[in-house]
């Protein structure tokens, strides 16, 4: 039966990769395996519907279970981030010769590649799903509608005009508003459907953790700056 134990593991793998959160894996005391094997048995469970019993799903139902497809909520929000992201870069690009902090340097070298990273991921991702890129310069103040947290025109005149401490409580002002921004673009796709495709979700998750490290970072230099 060791076979059939390792083909049930696999399967339960699978479920776990495809996120099919509407599935239950379920350790059992015991099994069929014999005294050699004796141990828990993993079953992956389908909840029933109202007034209905669950089901316990074969090795083989499960195989045949695949990730849920992306939907537009996942596109509109690759979309609508890969300006964003845009954005914090060019933000990012006025620290050299404005700010003489290394942490504010640090922070901007930190911010820089993580969303570097990001924006290609989401560009894979659309393309990979034959979806289209935003236009270029969306991050442009002008090309189409402000993102939750984006600097308006005003905004990024006045901190490229700032330099020294100036420059740096400004900067981090601003850009914990972008990335609180980004956080709210994150609930904002949960919150109309989307992440249900694994990988978009994954993305999401990895967007909103990286804006929160980042967050709790400028508060702290920002803090120590106020002192």
């Amino acid at each position: 039966m060791l076979g059939s134990r390792r083909l049930v593991i696999a399967a339960v793998a699978a479920v776990v990769a495809a996120g099919l959160a509407t599935y239950a894996v379920v350790m059992l005391p015991g099994g069929d395996t014999g005294p050699a094997e004796a141990g828990p048995t993993l079953r992956v469970v389908q909840p029933g519907a109202p007034g209905q019993s669950a089901r316990t799903l074969s090795p083989q139902d499960v195989a045949r279970l695949s990730a849920p497809p992306h939907n537009a909520a996942d596109t509109e929000f690759m979309r609508r981030m890969i300006p964003h992201h845009g954005q914090a870069l060019e933000m990012t690009a006025l620290v050299a010769g404005r700010s003489e902090s290394s942490e504010i340097a640090q922070l901007a070298a930190r911010i820089k590649i993580s969303q570097q990273d990001e924006i290609a991921l989401m560009e894979h991702w659309l393309t990979g799903r034959r979806e289209a890129l935003p236009a270029p310069h969306a991050n442009h103040v002008g090309h189409g509608e402000l993102m939750p947290g984006m600097l308006d025109q005003t905004d990024l005149t006045r901190l490229a005009q700032a330099e020294g401490p100036a420059f740096d409580r400004l900067f981090l002002d601003y850009m914990i508003r972008h990335h609180q921004g980004a956080v709210t673009m994150v609930e904002q796709l949960y919150r109309t459907g989307g992440g249900i495709e694994p990988s978009s979700d994954r993305l999401a998750r990895d967007v909103n953790a990286d804006q929160q490290i980042e967050i709790r970072r400028m508060k702290e230099i920002l803090a120590k700056l106020a002192a």
